[in-house]
């Protein structure tokens, strides 16, 4: 880490090229030769760090280019990418979010309902289906696999080549230090089930799974940033409302998976990525921070990525007032930076907000980020101008921070 210095990160899915979004389609269509593809995808990546080095992001990614969608959309990717790197999966011919009838949960056991019967979808109705709303709910309609089969890893080659391009792109632009996004073992196993029927056995099979990818990252002496939503988002995806106590439970097994995963692995290059979920809505039926925060802390990460910024847990900063909650070694990586509005967040606020937390924790245990991927939430251009307002932000409360 850089001394005397508040480093800028992000959170992973960067707004993708046009020319990669065509490649995708065409590789779903059989339209493209694989090496055509990937000389696209090279040059594409090496694009993506070369503008994260410019603005002068500390530690870089490859935008999530490498996470194959399966048409020409710019969100999704971080899920739909699984489906091509896990074996044992049979494609269903549909959507299962998509599908309309309800899926209940009972006391003591969750289950996750469709997409259309989520509670804050339910709440606002009129404004989830009114396209004038301003609401960004929309998704591409995905054929769903599902586990059919013993879980493997199958993504060998695909990883190689995601850590060899965003490794070359670094080289070539002097970067120093680089993080790459991948599915959680309970996210992943978030798909219909119709061979272990037993919720322990196919999250530990996942796990197991996953950690090749984990591994294959790490040991590139990249960061492995696990993106998690299954650990708050998932929350309004329960109806009725769960009691607080059995959401947790529920949520244990999937913090034993996630630790299950990383065994072996070294939590310095471990990044866990806690989120509410990237669609612009209401989010009033969000979990609160602080009936989660403590459990995912015992993920074996050094670093902890979360919401501190969008209008629905901006407040949450408080959370880490709490004497002894952030343990030796942890660090904090706030979003500083919203996906949730196209507005431009000015320098000194993001330095206002960095310097809140930096007087709680330390400022050496601050990483300043954004919420959530930028990706397909709002335009290119915006996107990167909050990326300069986060890094001119930074050097504000550095210079406040360290003189």
């Amino acid at each position: 880490m850089t001394a005397n210095k508040i480093i800028t990160t992000h959170v992973g899915s960067l707004p993708r090229p046009q020319r990669l979004l065509e490649a995708n389609q065409q590789r779903s269509n059989g339209t493209i030769s694989e090496d055509d593809f990937n000389e696209i995808l090279k040059n594409s990546v090496n694009h993506v760090v070369q503008k994260q080095a410019e603005i002068g992001i500390d530690q870089v990614n490859d935008g999530e280019y490498g996470h194959i969608t399966s048409g020409p959309v710019d969100y999704g990717a971080w899920w739909n990418y699984s489906f091509y790197r896990l074996g044992g999966l049979e494609m269903t011919g549909e959507d299962r979010w998509a599908k309309k009838e309800a899926i209940r949960s009972e006391p003591g056991k969750i289950r996750l309902t469709n997409f259309s019967d989520r509670r804050d979808r339910q709440k606002f109705r009129e404004a989830y289906e009114d396209p004038a709303s301003g609401i960004l709910s929309r998704r591409a309609t995905v054929d769903n696999p599902a586990f059919s089969g013993p879980v493997t890893y199958i993504g060998q080659d695909q990883v190689q080549r995601d850590v060899t391009l965003l490794k070359q792109a670094m080289n070539s632009h002097n970067i120093q230090e680089g993080f790459m996004a991948a599915i959680s073992p309970g996210s992943a196993a978030r798909l219909e089930d119709r061979y272990y029927h037993d919720e322990q056995a196919l999250l530990n099979a996942v796990a197991d799974a996953m950690h090749e990818e984990y591994k294959a990252i790490t040991d590139a002496g990249l960061i492995v940033q696990l993106d998690a939503p299954d650990l708050a988002e998932a929350w309004d995806q329960i109806n009725p409302e769960p009691t607080v106590e059995d959401f947790q439970n529920w949520l244990q097994l999937r913090i034993e998976a996630i630790n299950r995963a990383l065994k072996g692995i070294d939590p310095e290059l471990v990044r866990l990525h806690i989120c509410w979920g990237s669609w612009h809505g209401p989010h009033t039926t969000d979990i609160p921070f602080e009936y989660i925060v403590d459990q995912c802390l015992q993920v074996n990460a050094a670093s902890f990525s979360f919401e501190a910024s969008s209008p629905r847990h901006a407040h949450e900063w408080k959370v880490w007032e709490k004497e002894g909650r952030l343990k030796p070694g942890q660090k904090i990586v706030p979003g500083f930076i919203s996906h949730s509005t196209n507005i431009v967040e000015h320098p000194e606020l993001v330095a206002d907000r960095i310097e809140r937390f930096a007087k709680i924790v330390g400022p050496e245990n601050v990483i300043a980020s954004t919420d959530c991927g930028l990706g397909g939430r709002i335009h290119e251009q915006i996107a990167w101008a909050k990326l300069e307002s986060l890094v001119k932000g930074a050097e504000i409360a550095s210079h406040r921070l360290f003189g």
